[in-house]
């Protein structure tokens, strides 16, 4: 049986998605909690990778078992031998053809930034900081640039693995209320560090450092030395996976288990 699963996790606590020997990352820990409920050994894979201090308010996953078990098992069982810092939201059977990466046509990601002379300390590690005020309108105006399908090898990172730097970046709205900055992203596909570097040119953007044409110019450079530095990862989401509908998988997060992190 193919199973797919929906979950959501606080990022800091683990250094990425991927396994790794030293075994603290979210994949490591899902797979043993799983191994538990089916009774055999259960190997998962992902629609993306996270890194270190990422979240994921919808992340997919499917594996295979020879378990027959009840689908509230894989939630409510599964979840009992998890870190509090993650959860599975839902399960469903799925069909031989479904993988939970390439069967995805899209990614939907979000990025908060406070901007606030003092750092915060209640939402530390939730959201990203600047200390300094940033002017929404003209990272707006240089994020339209950006829209689109191109060559992102300024926003990649130097150990990005993807075959082609080319993605078709749909979505990059801006909004701000209170001095919380929200970015949301949304494109078939995204490169390592993509919007984090992304973040951190609109930063530049934002503080008078660069204009909208300048982003123009970083992205027809397809040179990631030319552009400014990473920004960190504490106000990172992973928010959505796409499928085709007829594998009838939610796509987004159910809307009351964000209260707080809205």
């Amino acid at each position: 049986m193919r199973v797919a699963l929906g979950l959501e996790y606080d990022g800091r606590a683990f250094a990425g998605w991927q396994t790794q020997p030293h075994g603290n990352t979210v994949q490591d820990k899902l797979n043993a909690a799983l191994s538990i409920i089916a009774g055999e050994p259960i190997t998962t894979i992902a629609a993306g990778r996270t890194d270190a201090g990422v979240h994921a308010a919808m992340q997919v996953v499917h594996f295979e078992t020879r378990a027959q078990r009840p689908l509230n098992a894989w939630v409510r069982g599964v979840n009992a031998h998890l870190p509090p810092e993650v959860a599975v939201v839902w399960s469903r059977e799925v069909d031989e053809v479904f993988h939970a990466r390439f069967s995805a046509f899209s990614r939907s990601y979000s990025y908060f930034l406070l901007s606030h002379p003092v750092r915060p300390s209640l939402t530390a590690g939730k959201v990203g900081w600047y200390y300094g005020a940033l002017d929404v309108e003209a990272m707006r105006e240089a994020a339209l640039r950006l829209i689109g399908r191109h060559d992102f090898s300024s926003f990649r990172a130097a150990e990005c693995q993807a075959k082609t730097p080319v993605k078709d970046l749909q979505v990059l709205d801006i909004s701000a209320s209170d001095g919380l900055i929200r970015f949301d992203f949304k494109a078939d596909a995204f490169l390592h560090h993509m919007v984090r570097n992304i973040v951190g040119a609109l930063v530049y953007v934002g503080k008078g450092s660069l204009d909208a044409d300048g982003m123009s110019a970083l992205l027809q450079a397809a040179d990631r030395t030319k552009a400014p530095p990473t920004f960190m990862p504490d106000g990172l989401y992973l928010t959505g996976v796409g499928y085709p509908e007829h594998f009838c998988l939610p796509s987004v997060p159910d809307p009351a288990r964000l209260a707080l992190w809205r």
